[in-house]
């Protein structure tokens, strides 16, 4: 079938550009057609993407737009109106939460981090938490389980999540059921061996950090520094 200027070539459509090359070469109107999804009384999608724009004056006044606005007065219908808003408040929670990150200073950070997640753990469990560049956490990942009195874990199990996630720095840490924080020999091998791999990434190991109950201890202090 013979192609027109209404029906572009598949390999040209945004969506297609999206998956090949990502969000960032689009233009403001073909995002929102993809939000979108179709167009409405016979006018196509991208016609109906930039009417949009240019009667609220650009993706600003969109955003500022209610659901029921955009369903009444610019007649785009509920449905794609609740499409409209829900993009919109998905980037804005993230703006949140990139912009209101915990802060991981000091090991008493960390405990408090992943005590929730270590409540009634009866078993070792490694964990890895990805920092910016202000110590500010990112994300934290479970790397492993193990046994009651210990867990192994391989550097690229470590580094894999640091890497996807652009992590400027990490910390690791793990859980001793025991109740007893003090690092064991293991640990503090392991401790030397991630904090030389993540040298080599340019990705550095600020600590590891062992849990036990309401009690903690740093590695990093424990040792007196990785150096």
């Amino acid at each position: 079938m013979e192609t027109t200027e209404l029906e572009p070539p598949s390999d040209q459509l945004p969506r297609e550009r999206l998956l090949r090359a990502g969000p960032g070469p689009l233009g403001d109107h073909e995002l929102l057609a993809l939000v979108v999804g179709t167009g409405v009384r016979a006018r196509p999608v991208h016609q109906l993407a930039r009417e949009l724009l240019d009667e609220l004056g650009g993706v600003g006044g969109l955003s500022r737009a209610t659901p029921r606005e955009l369903a009444s007065s610019h007649g785009v219908g509920a449905a794609r109106a609740a499409r409209i808003a829900a993009a919109f408040e998905l980037g804005r929670r993230v703006f949140e939460h990139e912009h209101h990150r915990t802060s991981i200073s000091d090991p008493s950070d960390v405990q408090r981090v992943l005590a929730p997640r270590l409540a009634g753990v009866a078993q070792e469990v490694f964990f890895v938490l990805g920092l910016d560049s202000q110590n500010g956490l990112i994300d934290v990942v479970e790397v492993a389980r193990g046994s009651v009195a210990s867990v192994e874990v391989h550097p690229r199990e470590v580094f894999r999540p640091l890497v996807r996630m652009a992590a400027a720095g990490a910390v690791i840490a793990h859980n001793h059921p025991s109740g007893n924080p003090t690092p064991s020999d293991h640990d503090v091998e392991l401790t030397r061996r991630l904090f030389a791999v993540g040298e080599l990434m340019g990705i550095p190991l600020v600590d590891h950090v062992v849990v036990a109950d309401r009690a903690f201890r740093s590695v990093r202090e424990w040792l007196g520094g990785f150096a």
